[in-house]
């Protein structure tokens, strides 16, 4: 339990957990059900809160009691497999062992109180999604407000409803290594099941969705960087910067390389591929994914890009995230709607940085996971207001409640 007694503004939910993880034995399954309750918890907080609420009198408890009720509750109502029952007994029992011996009565209470009105209840909360969006599909107001402003209330919860849901894995085929037959006929002898994804943006055979598999990390074909895990969303951006074999490329933020590793592909591993990137230690993943997936075509650079023309520039910029909630799963009660306005400065800043360094005719693509228009649409406007000799190819924006992806925008400068 003490996996949810973070700080504010400390490691994310999914850092803890694994660390957590590292240190235990616990089978495979075991694993599954210890990360389900943790990201359910987190995911499902608010909507957790106000059912506590409605029985404590709206009375503050102490965190590791509200982290307890949570997850009692979280099973009662979001989890099939566990018996209310056994739900009931082992959060009393948790209470018990972590120094809460007097309020074990009252978690008991609480709990076999709400199992008396599970029906009930499960009306309450599918009525909460319509009446309180916020609280029904938990998620910021303010959020959920603008989202509601933006594409209307029956969207907002498609995207809301999005976010609660675990996201899938995702595979890139590595040309570099391999081809599909080949990766393909490994994973069946690695027991990994697959269904290839088609998306407008993506290559025939290149993406597949797994749909299970053994651990990752300990698969040979992983190991030996015949793929690379990847949602599908994050291929738009290399996909529309097209560079060709002998180029000369500048990723600006490119760690932890997936996009990059993306564009040496596409170059076949031909050219000059800069990796920017101010952090040393994502400097060293780059290195690392680079030297897994065979590409030798990366230039890394830890200094501001000072050096040259370039024939293509992508800029996949820092945002707020709010396309990939569903995976960062704690970053809906850690943003503030004060960050989108922040960012926006950072962005237009990466921009004007990459702007003299493009040759004339070159290609510059500006990209985000965000689903803001003040960090997308807004951020190039202002951009090419400021350079009139750049203008806007194109542009798109992947919504999840549209395309079944995570949310991310694009736009195509020349």
């Amino acid at each position: 339990m003490r996996l949810l007694q973070r700080r504010p503004g400390g490691p994310f939910i999914e850092h803890l957990l694994e660390t957590a993880l590292a240190r235990t034995r616990l089978l495979p399954a075991d694993r599954h059900l210890f990360q389900e309750l943790v990201y359910g918890i987190v995911r499902w907080q608010a909507t957790l809160d106000w059912l506590i609420a409605r029985k404590t009198q709206n009375r503050t408890q102490h965190p590791l009691l509200q982290n307890l009720l949570r997850l009692g509750l979280y099973q009662v109502f979001w989890l099939d497999r566990i018996p209310n029952h056994a739900a009931v007994y082992e959060t009393v029992e948790l209470a018990r062992r972590n120094g809460l011996g007097p309020q074990a009565a009252f978690v008991n209470a609480l709990l076999r109180g709400y199992l008396r009105q599970f029906d009930a209840t499960r009306q309450l909360l599918a009525q909460l999604k319509v009446t309180q969006p916020h609280l029904g599909y938990s998620h910021p107001d303010w959020l959920a407000a603008r989202w509601r402003n933006r594409w209307g209330a029956d969207r907002a919860a498609q995207l809301m409803e999005w976010n609660n849901t675990t996201p899938g894995t995702f595979a890139r085929l590595n040309t570099l290594k391999a081809d599909p037959a080949m990766l393909l006929a490994r994973w069946r002898q690695e027991d990994v099941q697959y269904e290839p994804v088609c998306r407008d943006w993506v290559e025939e055979n290149r993406v597949f969705e797994l749909k299970s598999h053994p651990p990752l990390a300990r698969l040979p074909s992983f190991q030996q960087g015949l793929f690379y895990v990847q949602d599908p969303s994050t291929l738009l951006a290399p996909q529309e910067l097209a560079p060709q074999p002998g180029e000369t490329v500048l990723d600006l933020c490119a760690a932890p390389g997936g996009k990059l590793s993306c564009l040496a592909q596409l170059m076949r591993n031909q050219g000059r591929l800069v990796a920017h990137d101010t952090a040393p230690e994502r400097l060293k993943l780059i290195r690392e994914n680079c030297a897994r997936l065979g590409i030798t075509c990366v230039t890394l650079e830890p200094r501001p890009a000072t050096l040259g023309a370039f024939d293509r520039i992508l800029v996949d910029a820092p945002c707020s995230d709010t396309g990939v909630l569903r995976r960062r799963v704690d970053l809906r009660w850690r943003i503030r709607p004060e960050a989108i306005a922040r960012q926006r400065t950072a962005q237009l800043a990466l921009l004007r940085q990459a702007a003299p360094l493009l040759r004339p005719g070159g290609q510059l693509v500006y990209s985000t996971c965000s689903l803001e228009p003040e960090e997308n649409q807004e951020v190039v406007r202002q951009f090419l207001e400021g350079h009139p000799g750049l203008k806007l190819e194109r542009q798109r924006e992947l919504l999840p409640f549209a395309d079944h992806v995570d949310g991310a925008y694009v736009a195509r400068i020349n």
